[in-house]
């Protein structure tokens, strides 16, 4: 069976589903600082990392809001398992622009496997025939240690010098490779998502096949469908602002639960029956489900721009943005109301809410939902001048 087929039903709901299963696992993979292997084999055969592979590849090809409520639900378990398909599934968004032997090799022969990487061109990829020899170490690379493949973000090397491209700008390219050709640098120690497993990886004078090098930015993509005309970095913020958006609900809910039996010392009163504290869930429940719901409407009406035109305008490309980080802010507010509003009974190791706390101050610290996003969107909100690259 297809990772497609294996999700057909109701992708959300096999992610719900689990999320019992991934809440009693959290102290154990923050505590080894990675997925334990059976719960990658069962994520990976639900089908989650196949949610971004065209369906010629016998992948989900799934419309950009399911990815968001897939990731958001498994947040609510355990948030670096849903980082990590977050990771795992919009890496397979390079499958659309691949050559199609190389797609196949690497996502179809093999539909369970799973691939990930880093974008930002760190390595350099000297042009030889048939390819390049490869020499780079990227951080951040999440999920790693269970990846079949890696990909590198390279600036390609000619002649002994940068090979540029329109306007003299870098050629950037990504290159794929086996994950058993890199080494793993033991590097992530961390205040949060400690389960990501998001170590440093290094190749040195690897040969690549050109086929199996790839740019996003400038490759037009193979696949015609409108998830591959949609943003690629508009997706991957929408991915990183889910985990964000159900630490958030997973705050909430366990707040709820807490307020309704703790007494604090002095008090007659549960914290639930203080105005106050009715006042902070509200506010926190409110907050996200707003922003929630602007993120979903905007990025629907970004991929029914690319449906009907086969292209994102530049003004839609930006309000994605700009939904995503504002949603990822608004959750870590809301996780922050409810940390505080349970007192100290928060600080303690045995609260889950201390790592929601955590887990959820690191996600704001990704560049695709970095505050100068905010400053993109309104520059062009005013009609400025605005470097849209990285849109």
């Amino acid at each position: 069976m297809s990772s497609a087929a294996a999700i057909a039903h109701d992708p959300v709901h096999a992610a719900r589903a689990l999320v019992p299963r991934l809440r009693a696992l959290s102290p154990r993979i923050e505590r080894e600082r990675r997925l334990p292997l059976e719960i990658v084999a069962e994520l990976a055969s639900t089908g989650f990392f196949a949610l971004c592979v065209p369906r010629s590849l016998r992948g989900e090809e799934a419309h950009p809001t399911t990815l968001i409520r897939v990731v958001e639900e498994l947040a609510i378990g355990d948030a670096a398992a849903a980082w990590c398909v977050m990771i795992g599934a919009t890496s397979g968004l390079v499958a659309g622009w691949l050559d199609r032997a190389a797609a196949e090799e690497i996502f179809a022969r093999a539909p369970e496997a799973v691939a990930g990487g880093v974008f930002t061109p760190n390595g350099r990829a000297v042009v030889v025939p048939g390819g390049y020899r490869v020499t780079g170490r990227w951080a951040f690379a999440s999920g790693c240690q269970h990846c079949a493949w890696l990909m590198g973000g390279c600036l390609v090397e000619e002649d002994g010098v940068s090979r540029p491209l329109k306007h003299r700008i870098p050629d950037s390219r990504m290159l794929i490779f086996p994950a058993a050709e890199a080494h793993v640098h033991d590097t992530w120690r961390v205040v949060g998502l400690c389960g990501t497993g998001s170590h440093d990886i290094e190749v040195q004078d690897l040969f690549v096949p050109r086929e199996r090098s790839v740019s996003l930015l400038t490759d037009r993509p193979r696949e015609s469908g409108p998830l591959y005309q949609f943003p690629v970095f508009g997706l991957l913020a929408t991915g990183v602002c889910a985990v964000a958006l159900g630490l958030a609900r997973a705050a909430i809910d366990e707040f709820a639960r807490l307020a309704r039996s703790k007494r604090p010392t002095g008090s007659a009163r549960t914290l639930a029956e203080r105005p106050a504290v009715q006042m902070d869930i509200a506010r926190a429940e409110a907050r996200i489900s707003a922003a929630r719901s602007y993120l979903l409407e905007t990025v629907a009406g970004a991929y029914e721009c690319a449906r009907e035109h086969g292209e994102v305008t530049l003004a839609l490309r930006a309000r994605v943005r700009l939904a995503a980080t504002h949603a990822t802010l608004s959750a870590a507010k809301a996780v922050h109301q409810m940390y505080q509003a349970a007192g100290s009974t928060a600080i303690y190791e045995m609260s889950p809410l201390q790592r929601y706390f955590r887990d959820v101050h690191v996600v704001t610290q990704h560049r695709a939902v970095a505050p100068a996003t905010l400053e993109l969107a309104g520059r062009m909100l005013l009609g400025l001048d605005t470097d849209t690259s990285m849109l």
